[in-house]
């Protein structure tokens, strides 16, 4: 039981609260709105009234600073150790002045160690003694390996004659952060009966759960006794038992090192020699002994440290609340039935989202669409009829107003929906096939088959589209020329017969094919390599996600202009004087000879003004749409490192407790039942 002197009276209590959120205040400055914001958190748990005034018992404490949706293997009971350090009056229950002293010290940088050192600093002296260090550990500890007070580590601290000397607070961090050490050391030591060097692999497994259970998932605490196969004889020796505490130490730089390894892993998987090269690379001295890196490897690769493995291979043993990864494929697998309800749903969906996108990007950049400028001719009454874009642009709003600039975006949009959805379909389930389930990676040859796919089966679907909407844009320039009256769309398709909706459909499949091969894995690469989606759980914002669906539509864009130009020539009816073509062969001989190499690119900057900007509203709408419920997700790794918790002050409450429990995995529970009798506070106003 932890001492509970020095708190003769009530009033004495009340002085050292007040005293100490003085001195506390004075170190770190609170703004008034933050002072609000704790005691709105106070009043909502604070349910004890004793003489009108109300206070916060252990558990509402707990629900008061305990983080939600904490990422660590730390039960919410644990925060009651912490309530200790808010009762400064000893008396069982937390005031608002308590609250607010608590508060304060967890916007301290230090806080963690500060907080750890109020629970040692029993008589609030400002000073640990040897006995105050000892009756802390003892009341908190509860070990069937017994620590010795007595050891060379702690007079190295405390001094030799009888604890003489005392630890202030910058000395007492240092002996905290050295005890996980001494006591690893004294368990191997006092387990070690025959003083051989070595121990069985359950009496390791007790060591580990006593000092950094609460460190390791279930999955790494059951596979704890096979670190004996890393060696022959079965036993496990002290030195792999420190390099396996070393690993448990320093598993944020590990995370660090295998998230970044992978990252820039051409398959998104590594070896022992690939962690080690980084290790070496991104810090001035060794940070890890190849032995520490076969430990690594071995519970990783689940007993086979040879094999290179993904970011998720190593799930289990970067963060405590992983289970196995190929445990929880398992779990996900469902009936042949509801696969194919998922699947029906995924694919209405997909259709629906690819038309409310390709729609908003149509529209958008509709007015740029001047198809009719690729279709100019020289051969015309020997001018042309525009000298540039600006000038088609100026001359269709003189002569057709603003409408002119959407004539054909009906067709347009009623082709868009079915167009766009199997486009984005397709390729997204060629890249699923590919797919490594693991890393996410694929491989570029793959990307590349992909987006051709899409490219290709779009056309079914894009030719038809587009010969109307050409013909469409086409009349304004014949009213314009010869006086003629424009045609309906319904008039152009009854024109043209099913058949001749389709020509010029070898020129569109030259076209979209390499369009959508170039296109998708530019997106794709755009995203991963220059803004970094997914490094450490990275999200996109609009404008990077914007910017790289809109920069991969420049060279996809621009490179495919000659299959566009051809395409245009064939699907557009000639008038009297022009060339007529053949076919794709025919079309791409005659607008050289005739017009020169130039023709083939002509309105390739409009295409680029034009796709760019369409594909970029498209794929941000797709995106947004595209996250659904029901969709499957790539394994994503989130842990501490990569969680953004709101509220810092809730952080270093978990890494205070974290201080606490490397003491010892079970400390606090022995004395956590113990309550001392509540007193209650003297009036304001009594003598």
């Amino acid at each position: 039981m932890l001492p509970t002197a020095h708190c003769d009276t009530q009033d004495n209590s009340s002085s050292l609260a007040n005293s100490a959120l003085k001195t506390v205040r004075s170190v770190v400055a609170t703004p008034e709105s933050e002072l609000r914001r704790w005691k709105r958190v106070f009043d909502a748990n604070a349910k004890v009234l004793v003489n009108g005034e109300r206070f916060l018992d252990p558990d509402s404490f707990v629900n008061a600073i305990a983080p939600s949706g904490d990422l660590t293997k730390i039960g919410r009971a644990q925060f009651a150790i912490l309530f200790r350090v808010a009762d400064a009056s000893k008396r069982g229950l937390v005031s608002w002045e308590d609250f607010t002293v608590f508060e304060t010290l967890l916007k301290r940088s230090d806080a963690d160690y500060w907080i750890a050192f109020q629970y040692f600093d029993v008589d609030n002296s400002g000073t640990i003694t040897l006995d105050e260090f000892k009756n802390v550990f003892t009341a908190n500890v509860s070990s069937s390996v017994p620590f010795d007070f007595d050891c060379d580590w702690v007079k190295l601290h405390l001094g030799k004659k009888n604890g003489s000397h005392v630890l202030g607070y910058n000395e007492f961090t240092q002996l905290m952060k050295g005890l996980q050490r001494e006591r690893v050391r004294q368990a191997f030591k006092y387990l070690d009966k025959d003083q051989d060097g070595v121990i069985r692999p359950d009496q390791f497994k007790q060591i580990i759960l006593e000092i950094a259970g609460h460190k390791l998932s279930d999955a790494v605490v059951e596979r704890l006794p096979t670190l004996c196969t890393l060696t022959p004889g079965g036993r496990i020796s002290y030195s792999q038992v420190a390099a396996f505490h070393n690993v448990i130490r320093e598993m944020d730089m590990v995370e660090r090192i295998i998230r970044e390894a992978t990252a820039k892993s051409k398959d998104g998987r590594i070896d022992q020699s690939d962690f080690l090269n980084y290790a070496s690379t991104s810090s001035r001295y060794s940070l890890f002994t190849p032995m520490e890196a076969s430990i690594i490897f071995h519970f990783a690769g689940r007993g086979s440290a040879e094999q290179r493995l993904s970011l998720v291979d190593f799930a289990q043993l970067l963060d405590p609340r992983w289970k196995a990864p190929h445990e929880e494929v398992e779990v996900k697998t469902v009936s042949t039935g509801l696969s194919f309800l998922k699947g029906f749903l995924h694919s209405t969906y997909n259709f629906v989202q690819g038309g409310i996108a390709g729609a908003l990007g149509a529209t958008i950049v509709y007015p740029i669409d001047m198809g009719m400028i690729q279709n100019q001719r020289t051969t015309v009454v020997g001018q042309v009829l525009y000298k540039n874009s600006l000038d088609c642009a100026s001359k269709i709003f003189r002569n057709e107003g603003i409408l002119g600039f959407y004539r054909g975006l009906g067709p347009q949009l009623i082709g868009v929906a079915p167009e766009k959805a199997i486009k984005l379909t397709v390729n997204d389930i060629v890249r699923g096939r590919a797919m490594d389930p693991e890393t996410g990676r694929i491989r570029l040859i793959w990307e590349l088959i992909a987006g051709g796919t899409a490219g290709g089966c779009q056309v079914i679907f894009t030719n038809p589209l587009e010969i109307v909407k050409i013909r469409l844009q086409v009349q304004g320039e014949t009213a314009m020329v010869e006086g003629a009256t424009p045609k309906g769309a319904v008039h152009i398709v009854r024109q043209l017969g099913i058949l001749g909706l389709y020509r010029g459909a070898s020129a569109c499949l030259l076209r979209d094919i390499p369009f959508s091969a170039i296109y998708f894995p530019a997106y794709s690469h755009l995203k991963k390599d220059i803004f970094h989606e997914g490094y450490n759980g990275k999200q996109l914002s609009f404008l990077e996600t914007l910017g790289s669906a809109a920069i991969a539509g420049m060279p996809a864009a621009y490179l495919t202009t000659p299959a566009d130009v051809v395409k245009t020539r064939l699907q557009v009816e000639a008038r009297k004087g022009e060339s007529h073509y053949k076919g794709l062969t025919d079309a791409f001989v005659k607008i050289y000879r005739e017009e020169g190499f130039k023709a083939l690119f002509k309105g390739g900057p409009a295409r680029i003004v034009r796709s760019s900007p369409q594909f970029g509203f498209t794929l941000l709408a797709y995106e947004y749409l595209h996250k659904y419920p029901w969709a499957e997700q790539p394994p994503q790794v989130k842990t501490a490192l990569t969680s953004r918790q709101d509220d810092i002050s809730r952080i270093r409450a978990r890494n205070a407790l974290k201080i606490l429990l490397d003491v010892h995995g079970n400390f606090g529970r022995r004395a956590a039942n113990f309550t001392p009798p509540f007193v209650p506070r003297a009036p304001a106003n009594s003598a």
